[in-house]
């Protein structure tokens, strides 16, 4: 399942439009620097905090945008999602502020605070096997036997739009204080996030690098962008980063990312979670793995950071404290 045939990728105008209906319902998050990361770096990093959103992710943006995108009698007869957690509580969330019923596909590994987010915001769980079973087919059969709209987390052009409302902000504020980033990073999972973002960011800031961030061992967009076709990942479970755990990309952000993407990098489990570390003791935010690959990336050097000024997307904030436990073990006191 996927958007519908006629739907193409989105463009600035549709993004444009997404930032319209998201208005008052998501939020506007910060775009914060701190200097005790630019002195680390040398150079000047603002980290856009979409760990403050909306159910604690940047999901909500497309996921109100695509409901809102329903007409009426199509909103009423139910949505449908897949989702390792993220996607789930903006689509639960979304559909309780419209009032009408969610239900969503979860793996049953899936991290206890976004399995009680869903069903924080009155949505319907159904469980999956990540490992041996296809969460589109398990979707798929609830569509045929129930009804509702199926919500795709990255391969809806109404869910890229809704991403995209993010690279406009992070345009508007930087623009606002006169400065213009030399590059932007963002984690990527399927490439809803990064197909919008990249495709307002190249329409406000043409001249900056935009580069994407997987964890390794599932990089199935670095090695698509390099061949030039999509390309699946063997697995789908086996890292820390479960929000970026991706079958493989979406045909719709695919074709915004081949445009719109300098590089793509990947970084470890455990460069992951010493970001989560490192943001929670020397930035106070809190971070999952998957939502930290961006800041990983810095402060790894997969990127020239060194007299410039650099955007990190901070994509989530949603994880057990068991695994923040383990970063912040592995990371040791200095974080």
């Amino acid at each position: 399942m996927s958007s519908p045939p006629n739907s193409g990728p989105p463009d600035v105008a549709d993004i444009r439009r997404a930032a319209e209906r998201i208005a008052g319902e998501a939020v506007v998050t910060p775009l914060v620097s701190s200097p005790a990361l630019d002195a680390r770096l040398e150079g000047r990093i603002f980290l856009k905090c979409e760990n403050l959103q909306r159910t604690g992710t940047f999901k909500f943006r497309g996921a109100y945008n695509a409901l809102a995108s329903l007409t009426p009698e199509e909103r009423n007869r139910g949505v449908v999602a897949v989702s390792s957690g993220n996607h789930a509580q903006g689509v639960a969330e979304a559909a309780r502020i419209f009032g009408v019923p969610a239900t969503i596909v979860m793996p049953a590994d899936a991290p206890a605070v976004k399995r009680a987010g869903v069903l924080a915001s009155g949505a319907r769980l159904i469980e999956y096997d990540r490992a041996s079973e296809d969460r589109e087919v398990v979707a798929a059969a609830v569509v045929e036997r129930e009804g509702g709209a199926f919500v795709h987390p990255y391969n809806d052009a109404a869910v890229i739009a809704g991403q995209g409302t993010i690279g406009l902000e992070i345009a508007a504020t930087l623009k606002a204080g006169g400065i213009v980033p030399d590059a932007v990073l963002a984690p990527c999972g399927g490439g809803g996030l990064t197909g919008g973002l990249g495709t307002a960011i190249k329409a406000e800031v043409p001249s900056a690098d935009f580069h994407i961030v997987e964890p390794a061992g599932f990089d199935e967009y670095g090695r698509s962008l390099r061949e030039g076709r999509i390309i699946a990942n063997e697995r789908t479970s086996g890292s820390v980063c479960d929000s970026l755990l991706a079958k493989a990309p979406g045909k719709l952000g695919f074709a915004l990312n081949q445009a719109n993407v300098t590089s793509a990098l990947s970084v470890s489990d455990e460069e992951a979670l010493a970001a989560v570390a490192y943001a929670f003791r020397v930035l106070k935010l809190v971070v999952e793995p998957g939502g930290a690959v961006a800041l990983a990336a810095l402060l790894a050097g997969r990127v020239p950071v060194a007299g410039r000024t650099v955007v990190a997307v901070l994509s989530g904030g949603n994880i057990d404290p068991a695994v923040m436990a383990r970063a912040l073990a592995s990371a040791g006191p200095s974080g």
